[in-house]
């Protein structure tokens, strides 16, 4: 039984603004001694980490806010770990406010809510290098002065100043934060004593006048405690009454009354060097990367080299996993004696891990990339420069963000989407953040880019594969914007319209340690993620690819006698010249082997064909040959509803060509040598085309589904996502199909 006498580890908040630096120091605080899940009941993201030392210290790293007016989910669980609203969240001894130095005024907003919560309280001023550079010269005796705070100047991604903050985080004791200093309305302001008492037995009495003034302009938290606390409840509908009947700017009340202290005290400490309107680097640059018409076609050329680097940069680590995974089948066969058990080791389970591990290196590549554009300011500019294309479909700018994160995985994506305050926007987001390209629809792109697609340049510089790996991002892209105007016009056609603003960061150094750590952090989620469904997905493929077992065709068991009997014999001729019997039996096999293959590969075809996830591809074909598809492609697309990822497992399998990957030659070959039985061609250019334009718009990811299940909170929103998908998709390709028939290109 643990000491009682033991003091419980300390536990402190970490809390700020987007864009301040705070997970950077949350990072510099914890190292890799972090764990990340969701918060009990909701679906935002909850980091917890150690600091340790004496005392040790548990690091919560809260959801970005501007404010501790709730609009989104994610500033509402901010609100509620400080508020102790959440029963399995003890609430923070300390709260540390990351600040931007060079953005002091708005960032002061939070500051003083946080103040009134009466929790101790630092003020980490955060990128104090940046407001030098940009003129701005903050007195931190003064602002801590003025606050009754502690203020501690650093610069987090040079790990200057967090010795000092980590020595204020171990002091014994803090003092609570100051007392409010600000005024409101004087007609607001009479009524709040009143709404507090209400509250005596349900608040700690430094909280009470922040919990009025939320439920007093916010329904979502008035709602809160309407069970809880009915009068108070009934109270504040009263007192929003009384102040209508007054005509009182109450909603505005809060806002007008702490900017009107924040402003003058900003006045008074901060000092400019440079005059106003003088242009900084960062503007210098704004003017061209967030141009009207070259920023769009910088960030589309941007796009265009990202994605050529991710289909060619990735291919050596590719190959090296592919042949790791090869070798290991290798020795297993030479291992263990062949046989069904060894078959379901190879064929379904190192098959199926390496269908996740090979994945990993593309993965990388886009996380890095995404991390460049995050961590130099690149991304809030891209959101900055589609906001004007968004806002013509009805969304905001806002809803960039999540787009750009689907492009490495919808999952993320769909949850980024519960910052968006407005709850229309932010479900149209989820709606169609499935259609930007996700990293699992690149094995597929890989695979039929490489097999059908030619290989010369554009310009000089751009392969035409390159081109149209691009040409697949860039119509997911569209659709998703069409779709969203659709959805917004006929849809979601009621409500109040949105509005977005950013703030853009000034542009800064990358920080490759951190965007390595990024890079970990979210491959090693897609592997466990992804890697539980691909793996389980494999072992349950092999085991629809083998049963029910049936006995190969007569004229296949007589080809396989004839070539055994040949190879006895020409054996035997050899022993008779003086051979010994083991190298003439060597010397066989390997003459034999390539014919051998293509027997054995036939009777596997055959019972594949007969299988039973050969009859489930027969029972669909007739409603997929319109768009080129046959029983095996059939049977691949129901494998991979599961995950898109799964269909090369899937094809591989079908082909009976072992454990390869999208890059496979053997597996490339196969599909192009595959014929009807009049002798024509499976696949041709136009089925590709086809093929990756159904799994540009089609919904095939079951753990897509679930997440959005779970942010819904319905499954009503999922069936609609899946079959408006599925119906792009069967649409499009039946168009480009039959169309291409038609103009003579089958």
């Amino acid at each position: 039984m643990a000491d009682s006498s033991t003091p419980p580890i300390r536990r402190v908040a970490l809390i700020g603004n987007p864009n301040v630096g705070k997970t950077t120091l949350f990072n510099l605080l914890t190292g890799m001694r972090q764990k990340v899940g969701n918060y009990p009941g909701v679906t935002v993201e909850r980091k917890v980490g150690r600091l340790e030392g004496d005392p040790p210290i548990e690091i919560v790293d809260l959801p970005g806010s501007y404010s501790l007016s709730p609009k989104s989910a994610d500033e509402r669980v901010a609100y509620d770990v400080l508020m102790g609203h959440l029963p399995s969240e003890r609430v923070p001894d300390l709260v540390v406010c990351v600040v931007d130095a060079s953005n002091l005024e708005r960032n002061l907003y939070l500051v003083s809510q946080v103040m009134d919560t009466g929790l101790p309280t630092i003020v980490a001023l955060n990128m104090t290098d940046a407001a030098e550079a940009a003129g701005l010269h903050v007195d931190t005796e003064k602002l801590s002065e003025e606050l009754g705070l502690p203020v501690l100047p650093m610069v987090a991604s040079r790990s200057i100043g967090v010795g000092k903050l980590k020595y204020r985080m171990r002091q014994a004791k803090l003092p609570p934060a100051a007392s409010r200093r600000w005024d409101i309305m004087p007609v607001v302001d009479e009524g709040l004593p009143f709404l507090m008492e209400h509250l005596e037995d349900e608040v700690q009495e430094h909280g009470r006048r922040i919990e009025v003034l939320q439920c007093l302009t916010n329904d979502a938290m008035l709602d809160y405690w309407k069970e809880r606390a009915p009068s108070f409840h009934a109270a504040i509908l009263e007192e929003r009454k009384r102040l209508e009947g007054l005509r009182a700017p109450y909603q505005q009340s809060e806002i007008m009354g702490r900017y009107n202290w924040i402003s003058p005290v900003v006045a008074r400490v901060v000092r400019r060097s440079k005059a106003d309107g003088e242009q900084t680097t960062s503007d210098r640059i704004d003017a061209v990367l967030t141009h009207r018409v070259a920023g769009p076609l910088l960030f589309a050329l941007l796009l265009l080299v990202i994605f050529q680097a991710v289909f060619t940069w990735a291919s050596p680590a590719m190959d090296l996993i592919e042949g790791g995974v090869a070798l290991l089948s290798d020795l297993v066969r030479s291992a263990v004696p062949a046989g069904m058990l060894t078959d379901l080791v190879v064929d379904g389970m190192i098959a199926g891990v390496g269908n996740v591990v090979i994945f990993l290196p593309q993965i990388l590549l886009l996380f890095f990339f995404l991390g460049l554009m995050e961590d130099t300011g690149y991304m809030a500019r891209s959101a900055f420069i589609m906001d004007r294309l968004m806002s013509k479909v009805g969304l905001s700018g806002g809803s960039v963000v999540p787009l750009l994160s689907s492009f490495a995985c919808a999952i993320p994506g769909i949850m980024a989407a519960r910052t968006l305050a407005n709850p229309r926007d932010r479900l149209i987001t989820i709606m169609v953040a499935p259609l930007m390209s996700c990293s699992a629809r690149l094995p597929v792109y890989t695979l039929f880019i490489a097999a059908f697609l030619p290989t010369g340049t554009v310009l000089g510089v751009f392969t035409w594969q390159g081109v149209a790996m691009f040409s697949m991002y860039l119509l997911g892209t569209v659709m998703a914007f069409v779709a969203a105007f659709v959805l917004r016009r006929f849809v979601f056609n009621k409500g109040d319209s949105s509005f977005f603003a950013m703030e853009l960061p000034p542009y800064r150094m990358p920080r490759m340690k951190q965007i390595l750590w990024r890079m970990i952090d979210r491959s090693k989620a897609f592997v466990i993620r992804a890697g539980k469904i691909i793996f389980g997905m494999s072992i349950i493929l092999w085991v629809l690819a083998t049963f029910p077992r049936t006995e190969p065709s007569p004229e296949l068991l007589e080809r396989r006698t004839a070539v055994q009997a040949t190879m006895t014999e020409v054996a035997e001729g050899l022993m008779a010249d003086g051979m010994a019997a083991e190298e003439a039996l060597v010397h066989v096999q390997e003459q034999y082997a390539e014919e051998m293959q293509v027997v054995d590969n036939r009777i596997a075809a055959w019972q594949v064909e007969r299988s039973a996830i050969g009859r489930m591809g027969h029972f669909i074909e007739p409603v997929m040959r319109p768009l080129g598809f046959d029983w095996k492609m059939s049977a691949g697309i129901i494998s991979a509803i599961a995950a898109r990822e799964v269909i090369i497992s899937a094809l591989a399998t079908i082909y009976s060509v072992g454990d390869v990957d999208e890059d496979s030659p053997l597996l490339r070959e196969q599909l192009k040598g595959d014929t009807y039985e009049d002798g024509s061609p499976v696949y041709t250019p136009l089925v590709a085309v086809s093929l990756l334009v159904f799994f540009v718009l089609a919904l095939q990811c079951m753990s897509t589904l679930a997440i959005a299940r779970r942010e819904t909170n319905s499954w009503k929103w999922p069936a609609v996502m899946w079959l408006y998908m599925t119906g792009l998709a069967y649409l499009f390709s039946l168009i480009i199909y039959q169309g291409g028939q038609a103009l003579g290109w089958g």
